[in-house]
């Protein structure tokens, strides 16, 4: 059976020694958010996680959720446990105590996500989608529309969805058919509608909708992508809609509205979590925002739900590597290679192997390094909300756009690889279902996928992030990283990962003259580079990440304060990555500057 515990000692490290995550006290609203005070709110999440949450995890995958006459029915437990989740405050941990929320930073519910996703991915999904429809109303919603559905989403009785995709269109949304109607105006057919001149019948089909249906709350509120009357042709012609499962009436809910779940999908993991196809038949719904400018609400919801996919990508890594060590220290498998080193036992455990050793040290390297990057951008995305100084949110603003497609794309990408490495420790009882590893190889694989691609991650952070402001969300990162190295170059204790860091850097930085030089003559060539770029970039902010957490480490031994062992761990583990993780920047740099010629020369035929 799978283990769990909350990295909890991780998790301090990185808040309080390496971001000094209490410089949001100076935030307005954030005053009381105080080292203490976020540590026991991040030790009762790890209790739940650990007691309650992780316990369903593979129960949930085996039962999954089952669908009958419209209705979903999730795992057994699974609603006993999302009352206890709704009754500990946790779906308004970070949400505006104005509806009933906490009002506590954004980087205390990256942390809870860190926790949940590695307890149980399936089970956070339910809440996670709420997070972001909560976001979208928050900043486009009328003021009524915050009074209606604020207060229910922060509760938890009621949940959120985002309905974007439809059979025919996943990422070229300018495709979608699904419509809306102004009730006010005459239908197509000349049948008219009622008069109140706000709401719209929307019908159409979404499919791929996570959370769309199940038996948790006592109301699904959709978030729907749509098209009017009137709308241009693509992307411009866009709106969002708030479409409610059953209709708002006084301080509950009323008749069902238009919108059934025709099926769930059969898929490859997260059985815990329902996967609906939704029909909106007339189903009444109310604009968000301005008329053909849905998309930019969407992105709202879109880039919070990108941000917790990155998540989910590192819950995955941390469970898998945490169960990978329990085994690798227990499994006993001949000697090692330069002596006996148990002679008590009648093998040595295979946690002394060469081969073991380098599949778990990746594992501790990412999910301790892939963490501080993840908070970082937390920390950044409170000091963007709060900061009093809006040229310093800005700033934060810039730099969380920049991290964003890095951290979804890096995180998930290597929660796939670390859950299918530890799964690999296991050797074959890892392909068994009762040892728990290959479901995280299952889960884990969807996280690359949904929310945008990994390769269109990469086309974002080439297309859009690198060229923005004519580089200036480039600068939020390069300009602290290039004052870091040329700041503690000298330092003896640093050199020997400050040296690694700044040949990789200068590498990234001429990766990106070239593409931006190339990109302008042939999109292909940004194209074609993408993919290994975001790689590159990804490996030189965990290493800036890791002499972060080196420099933090090497302060606590120098005082004497804490956990020795833990700190020279930290120390060692950053010596394995810049060793053997980071030379991988300079492969990408090679596969970036061999531009697009041998990917795009070959005619489609002959594939």
């Amino acid at each position: 059976m799978p283990v769990y515990n909350a990295p909890l000692e991780n998790i301090r490290f990185v808040l309080h020694d390496v971001l000094n995550a209490e410089q949001l006290t100076e935030l307005p609203g954030y005053e009381d958010a105080n080292a203490e005070l976020v540590d026991q709110i991040i030790e009762e999440g790890a209790k739940l996680c650990e007691e309650v949450l992780f316990p369903l995890n593979q129960s949930g995958d085996q039962e999954g959720c089952t669908f009958k006459d419209g209705d979903v029915t999730t795992p057994s437990g699974f609603k006993e446990a999302y009352q206890q989740f709704t009754e500990g405050g946790w779906c308004g941990v970070s949400s505006d105590p104005e509806y009933g929320g906490m009002g506590l930073p954004m980087l205390v519910n990256t942390v809870m996500q860190d926790m949940i996703c590695a307890a149980n991915m399936s089970f956070g999904m339910y809440p996670g989608l709420s997070q972001g429809a909560y976001e979208a109303l928050h900043i486009f919603g009328t003021d009524e529309q915050k009074q209606t559905y604020l207060p229910k989403l922060v509760e938890g009785i009621w949940s959120g969805t985002m309905c974007l995709t439809e059979p025919h269109c996943g990422t070229d949304l300018g495709l979608i058919r699904t419509k809306a109607i102004p009730l006010a105006a005459p239908k197509p057919d000349g049948e008219g509608g009622n008069d109140d001149g706000e709401s719209y019948a929307i019908t159409g089909t979404k499919i791929f909708i996570s959370a769309g249906e199940h038996d948790l709350t006592e109301n699904i509120i959709h978030l729907v992508l749509a098209k009017l009357p009137d709308a241009p042709e693509g992307v411009r012609g866009i709106s969002l809609f708030v479409v409610p499962k059953f209709l708002p009436e006084g301080d509950g809910v009323g008749a069902r509205n238009g919108v059934a779940c025709g099926s769930i999908e059969h898929k490859m993991g997260i059985h815990g979590n329902s996967t609906c196809v939704i029909n909106l038949d007339d189903a009444t719904g109310w604009l968000v925002g301005e008329k053909h400018k849905g998309l930019k609400a969407m992105f709202t919801m879109m880039n919070a739900a990108r941000l917790g996919v990155g998540m989910q990508g590192l819950g995955i890594a941390e469970i898998a590597y945490q169960n990978g060590v329990e085994y690798a220290k227990d499994r006993l498998q001949m000697r090692a290679l330069d002596g006996t080193k148990f002679p008590d036992k009648p093998a040595d455990p295979i946690i002394v192997h060469p081969d073991v050793r380098r599949m778990l040290l990746k594992g501790k390297a990412v999910t301790e390094a892939g963490r501080a990057l993840a908070y970082w951008t937390g920390l950044n995305l409170d000091i963007s909300h709060k900061h009093p100084d809006a040229a310093e949110r800005q700033k934060a603003d810039d730099l969380v756009a920049l991290l964003t497609p890095i951290v979804k794309a890096y995180l998930t990408d290597m929660g796939s690889e670390i859950a299918n490495e530890s799964q690999q420790v296991y050797g074959g009882h890892g392909y068994i279902a009762e040892w728990g590893m290959e479901q995280y190889v299952r889960d884990a694989r969807i996280a690359q996928i949904y929310e945008g691609t990994n390769g269109i991650q990469a086309l974002d952070l080439v297309g859009r992030k690198m060229g923005q402001n004519f580089g200036r969300l480039l600068r939020r990162f390069f300009h602290p990283v290039s004052a870091y190295i040329e700041e503690h170059q000298a330092n003896e204790q640093m050199q020997e990962f400050i040296f690694p860091l700044a040949k990789a850097f200068a590498k990234l930085q001429q990766s990106t003259a070239t593409i931006a030089m190339k990109g302008l003559k042939d999109p292909n060539e940004a194209g074609a580079a993408s993919v290994d770029y975001l790689r590159q970039f990804a490996l030189v902010a965990i290493g800036y990440m890791w002499c972060l957490m080196v420099q933090a480490a090497q302060a606590k031994i120098e005082s004497g304060e804490g956990d020795k062992e833990f700190y020279e761990a930290k120390i060692e583990t950053a010596r394995f990555f810049f060793a053997r993780m980071l030379p991988e920047a300079d492969a990408r740099f090679k596969m970036v500057m061999a531009g697009a010629e041998s990917l795009m020369a070959l005619d489609a035929e002959s594939f």
